[in-house]
């Protein structure tokens, strides 16, 4: 099977028990890639969180960094740059920046399959998994 790429829909799910699609989070089985600026949205999600929750999420980035199911890629000016394209290629579209970065990566390395809900990742021809 191959890689997922996990959006930051995924690790929030994931860092809530009770968010409605934490238990189907839980349920994947797959190798997982994402990226620097992912993790860095998710982190910023949680901004305005509890102490205590702040703290778990980001003892979490340390666990996935060395889990070896998941890939991380850094960030870089190249993937930068290619996120600023697809941003501006897509005047039309509502895509982030961390979005397009991702997609960009997803492009790069062959994946098809988002762990989002994300409905921008259909538009662009990739499967999101909890949609």
């Amino acid at each position: 099977m191959t890689a997922a790429f996990a959006d930051t829909f995924y690790w929030i799910a994931l860092a809530v028990p009770a968010d409605a699609f934490y238990v189907r989070a839980k349920q994947v089985k797959r190798d997982i890639v994402t990226t620097d600026e992912v993790l860095g949205e998710y982190l910023n999600f949680f901004s305005r969180a509890s102490e205590p929750l702040r703290q778990r999420v980001a003892t979490s980035i340390d666990a996935i960094l060395i889990d070896p199911s998941v890939r991380v890629f850094p960030q870089s000016r190249a993937t930068f740059l290619a996120g600023v394209g697809l941003f501006a290629a897509r005047p039309d579209k509502g895509y982030s920046l961390t979005d397009c970065i991702s997609m960009a990566t997803m492009r790069r390395e062959g994946l098809t399959d988002a762990l989002t809900n994300d409905r921008h990742f259909e538009q662009e021809g990739f499967r999101a998994f909890f949609r």
